[in-house]
């Protein structure tokens, strides 16, 4: 449960601002996307390395 306390003289949409950052931090909505279908092991499995060796060119490329 995520729980955001509001601070006094605080403006409703900077609370729920700072909720919607927490929110997106915890991954609910990404998992919720990545079951509403079924994916085959091979095929994550698949994206997770094509998205190391963007990971990785993007790192190498930052460094120059």
């Amino acid at each position: 449960m995520i729980i955001v306390n509001v601070k006094d003289n605080e403006s409703v949409d900077r609370a729920l601002k700072r909720f919607k950052k927490k929110f997106e931090r915890t991954g609910v909505l990404k998992e919720l996307r990545a079951r509403t279908y079924f994916e085959k092991p091979s095929v994550s499995k698949k994206r997770q390395r094509e998205r190391a060796v963007y990971k990785q060119q993007l790192f190498a490329t930052e460094n120059y």
